[in-house]
């Protein structure tokens, strides 16, 4: 179901264009998006996460707004790292691919992302990238060289627009063995077979792909010689994103309309990144927070904007979701029932996604309007808190945030949660025994109840229809 209120125009921050512009799709009601997904040498950390969780919010609001969404996140699952870490391990290079790929797929899953539309692996396109470097050939755009396929970067006069850099002042990384370069700043299509290593059948002799060549064919494939945006890390804007716009160009691709980068997650000001050692698994942290709440840590910032990670910002999301949450379950309380999602979010929260996906604008409009059903609650008016609950339910599911999805309910189990039920009990009787504490009027015992369970983390609130409690911020 499309959601027009007025005439829609999204706005995104283009890095090609260094500004945000209109964005206007290849075929109308259609978006789509490729997405540079995981290179799998290794289970993923919270930062790999951020990018498929930012691209997820983009998804949603884009299919919110009526449009049909195709979207590719590949799997690069051969590479010298993960040869390397192979051979390091004695294992066979697919092993710790396919390993590390079920890791990822867990963390973008626990943390509420929709699976993409098409999830291709560089292994399974061979054949797409043998027949578009046979066209790079014929068109004099790559050559062989030591069984190696280099592009031939001279040919291409568009070559570094997106990263804006210099080709005399160009330094191209360049990997062990690849020799017979006629320009150093020419990079590795195809690399030549070397012993030990996986390989595959070419027309210039056994070997594997580099990294570009296969997002470039893989865009090609699954989207066409066009497609609407291409995303990714701001660390892949060069060399990754450069060359595969070089090879699909001079291919005779148009390739993608915009290009969106997220920013990093860092630690002491570095970008989070296993080879320094500041990494933070997905699969430590949800054992230690709950996934809902680190998706509203990872999600709720701008997606240009550095998240400096610490538990002290974590802690700070976690006390922000619950006052959420306990607004969503007091509402219910009053209702008696379900309150299902209105049709359509807030025009300054949409105000706020269409303007380059503003999440921090769009949660304050969320913020705001639980504070307006708290009020109504405050007042006894029920249906003005329903219909701002019916409000940030449809907000918090634009974001993948809804307390209420059914992907959210069993949330927080590996933290106990399958024990709610024997807490609730216990706990209800030590709040009987402040009722009746109460009822006598010994304010003091009941006071001292209520402050025990507070150290104990627990918060207690009193209503209309009797205490409820919940966990408090650790």
């Amino acid at each position: 179901m499309g959601h027009y209120p007025g005439p829609v125009t999204i706005r995104l921050y283009d890095t090609s264009a260094r500004q945000i512009r209109d964005f206007v799709p290849l075929t109308p009601g259609c978006v789509s998006i490729y997405l540079c997904g995981a290179t799998v040498q290794a289970a993923p950390h919270i930062g790999h996460i951020r990018s498929g969780l930012n691209f997820d919010i983009l998804r949603r609001w884009f299919t919110y707004r009526g449009y049909d969404v195709t979207f590719i996140r590949n799997v690069t699952d051969i590479d010298d790292k993960i040869i390397r870490k192979a051979a390091d391990q004695g294992r066979p290079w697919w092993s710790i691919g396919f390993e590390n790929e079920r890791a990822f797929n867990d963390g973008y899953g626990a943390l509420g992302c929709l699976p993409p539309t098409y999830e291709p692996r560089a292994t399974g396109h061979v054949t797409e990238m043998v027949e578009m470097m046979r066209g790079l050939i014929e068109r004099g755009h790559a050559y062989e060289a030591d069984g190696n396929v280099y592009f031939d970067v001279r040919s291409f006069p568009g070559y570094l627009q997106l990263s804006n850099q210099e080709l005399d002042n160009l330094l191209q990384p360049s990997g062990e063995g690849e020799t017979g370069k006629r320009d150093p700043r020419d990079f590795a299509m195809w690399k030549a077979v070397k012993p030990g290593e996986p390989s595959w059948e070419t027309p210039w002799g056994r070997g594997r792909p580099g990294w570009h060549l296969e997002c470039s064919a893989m865009a090609h494939k699954y989207l066409g010689s066009a497609f609407d945006i291409h995303g990714g890390g701001l660390d892949l804007i060069f060399p990754h994103h450069e060359n595969e716009i070089a090879q699909a160009k001079a291919f005779g691709d148009d390739f993608a309309g915009y290009w969106m980068h997220n920013a990093w997650v860092t630690m002491s000001g570095e970008k989070m990144s296993k080879s320094l050692g500041n990494s933070v698994l997905v699969s430590e942290m949800v054992k230690a927070w709950r996934p809902i709440v680190l998706r509203y840590y990872l999600g709720t910032p701008h997606y240009r904007s550095m998240i400096e990670y610490s538990e002290d910002a974590l802690r700070e999301a976690e006390s922000a979701f619950a006052r959420i949450e306990g607004f969503v379950q007091r509402v219910l309380e009053k209702a008696g029932g379900v309150v299902e999602p209105s049709a359509e979010v807030p025009p300054a929260f949409a105000e706020a996604m269409d303007d380059d996906l503003g999440v921090p604008q769009a949660l304050a409009i969320v913020h705001t309007t639980v504070r307006q059903g708290n009020s109504a609650l405050a007042a006894d008016d029920k249906e003005a808190a329903v219909a701002r609950l019916a409000e940030v339910r449809a907000m918090l599911g634009v974001l993948g945030l809804d307390p209420l999805d059914p992907h959210w309910a069993g949330d927080g189990a590996d933290r106990g949660e399958d024990l709610h039920g024997v807490v609730d009990s216990l706990v209800r009787l030590v709040l009987d025994q402040r009722e009746a504490a109460r009822g006598r009027k010994d304010w003091g015992t009941a006071d001292a109840i209520r402050d025990q369970l507070n150290q104990s983390g627990l918060v207690i609130e009193d209503g209309p229809q009797g205490p409820r409690w919940t966990l408090g911020p650790r």
